[in-house]
C-alpha cells in the first residue's frame, strides 16, 4: 500500500513538472530619485559628520568609481520620497511597459535592505502606495540578493499557475542611513569627530532608487520579451559572520542576543548598533566564495560562459570588479570584460534596486538582440549569499 501510493505521487509529480509553464519577463521599471548628484555634492546631501568634511571620502570615491547617484532626500534631509513609494512607481513603469495595468498585477515580491517601517513588510507599504487591490505580496529583507529572491518568487508563481501576472521590486533609502545624527553621540565616532572607516565608506558607495521587473507566461506581443530560463540563490551564511549589517557593534555582530533591540534603541544608538557598517576585511575573503560558487555552476554545466552573451555583474565598486575578474581570468568561467555592461559609474550602487536598474538600462542601450543569453549575477556581502538568473531575448 505504502509502495503504491509512493508510486502514485511519483506519476503527480512528473505530471506537475510537465506542466510547469515558461516564464517572460515583459516589463522593466527604474526609479532614480532627484537630481544626479556629482561627487563633489555628495556631502551636501548626506551631511558632514561633526560638521566636518569626510577623511575618507576621497579614498571611497576613487575605489568604488562611482560618478554620480541619485538622493531622495533635499540637502536639509527632507525625503523627496518613501522607499515604498520609489518601489510603486518602478511597479508602474513595469506594467506600463508590459501593457498591462494594475488591476492585472496577482504577485507582488518587493524587496529591500530596509524598508520604511521596521514592522510591517515593505510589500505591504508598497501595495499600499499602489493603491492595488486584493493580491498576494511577499516581502523580502537582505541586502543586494533579496532582488533575486522576490524575482525567484514571482518565477516560480507564474511558473506552477499561481498568477498569470506577477511583478519583483526592490528599493533603497539609503542616504537616510548616512545622516550625521545617525553617527554624533555614537561610539562610531572618535573624539576628533571621525567616523570609524567601516561606517564612513559605506556613506560614499550606496545611493537611492527602486527598480522591477513585470512576469508572465508569455513574452508581450511587440518588442523584446526576456524568458526566464532559470534563478538559483546560494547562501553560505553557515561559514561567515555578518559582513554588512546594521543592528549590532563590530565587536558582537555575530552574538544575536546582543542585537539592537535587546539594548534598546537610546542605548544601541550610543553603542554604534543602529548605523549600516560593513567589514571590508572579512569582505576580501567573501569575494573568494562567490567566485568559489561560480566555478561550482561552471563545472556542473549550469553556466556555459562562451553561451552567454552580455554579464550584468552587480558590484558595489569598480576595485571589486577588478578583484572579481583578477580571479577568474585564470579560469573557464572568465566572461570577457566587453560583454560586461553595467550602470555603477552612472548612477551609482543602488544595493537590492541595482541588477533591476541595470536590466532596464541594459535594454534601452540598443545592446539585446533576439537570441542573445543574459547572465545576471548579484553578489551580497550581508552573510555571504550570491544569486544568478539566465535570460534569453526573445
Amino acid at each position: 500500500m505504502i509502495s503504491g501510493l509512493c508510486g502514485a505521487g511519483r506519476v503527480a509529480k512528473v505530471r506537475a513538472m510537465s506542466m510547469l509553464r515558461d516564464v517572460f519577463i515583459t516589463g522593466t521599471g527604474a526609479v532614480l530619485p532627484g537630481e544626479r548628484i556629482g561627487n563633489d555634492r555628495m556631502e551636501d546631501f548626506i551631511g558632514r559628520i561633526g560638521g566636518r568634511p569626510s577623511a575618507v571620502g576621497r579614498r571611497a570615491l576613487r575605489w568604488n568609481g562611482i560618478e554620480g547617484r541619485h538622493y531622495a532626500l533635499t540637502p536639509d534631509g527632507q525625503p523627496l520620497h518613501s522607499n515604498a513609494s520609489m518601489c510603486a512607481d518602478a511597479v508602474r513603469a513595469a506594467l506600463d511597459e508590459a501593457g498591462l495595468s494594475l488591476g492585472d498585477l496577482q504577485h507582488l515580491g518587493a524587496a529591500a535592505t530596509q524598508g520604511d517601517y521596521l514592522v510591517p513588510g515593505h510589500a505591504s507599504a508598497v501595495q499600499a502606495e499602489l493603491g492595488a487591490g486584493p493580491l498576494e505580496a511577499f516581502s523580502y529583507q537582505s541586502v543586494c540578493a533579496s532582488a533575486l529572491m522576490a524575482a525567484k518568487g514571482a518565477w516560480l508563481s507564474v511558473r506552477a499557475g499561481e498568477a498569470e501576472v506577477a511583478a519583483a521590486c526592490a528599493g533603497e533609502f539609503s542616504s537616510r542611513w548616512f545622516r550625521p545624527h545617525f553617527y554624533e553621540g555614537a561610539a562610531l565616532v572618535d573624539e576628533k569627530g571621525r567616523a570609524r572607516i567601516e561606517a564612513d565608506f559605506l556613506r560614499f558607495t550606496l545611493s537611492d532608487g527602486a527598480g522591477a521587473v513585470v512576469m508572465e507566461p508569455r513574452p508581450k506581443p511587440e518588442g523584446l520579451s526576456l524568458k526566464v530560463e532559470w534563478i538559483d540563490m546560494t547562501s553560505l551564511a553557515g561559514r561567515f559572520d555578518p559582513c554588512m549589517w546594521a543592528g549590532s557593534t563590530p565587536q558582537a555582530r555575530a552574538d544575536m542576543t546582543s542585537a539592537w533591540s535587546h539594548a534598546g534603541p537610546a542605548a544601541a544608538h550610543a553603542a554604534g548598533a543602529v548605523a549600516l557598517l560593513q567589514d571590508f576585511e572579512l569582505l576580501k575573503i567573501v569575494i573568494r566564495a562567490w567566485i568559489g560558487v561560480w566555478l561550482e555552476k561552471v563545472d556542473a554545466g549550469r553556466i556555459v560562459p562562451h553561451q552567454v552573451d552580455h554579464l550584468l555583474c552587480h558590484y558595489s565598486a569598480r576595485s571589486l570588479r577588478q578583484e572579481i575578474v583578477g580571479l577568474l581570468e585564470s579560469t573557464a568561467a572568465m566572461i570577457p570584460e566587453e560583454k560586461w555592461f553595467t550602470t555603477l559609474a552612472d548612477s551609482g550602487n543602488v544595493g537590492s534596486a541595482s541588477i533591476w536598474v541595470m536590466l532596464d538600462a541594459f535594454l534601452k542601450s540598443g545592446r539585446a538582440k533576439r537570441g542573445d543569453r543574459v547572465l545576471c549575477i548579484v553578489p551580497e556581502s550581508g552573510r555571504a549569499m550570491i544569486g544568478f538568473m539566465m535570460l534569453e531575448i526573445v
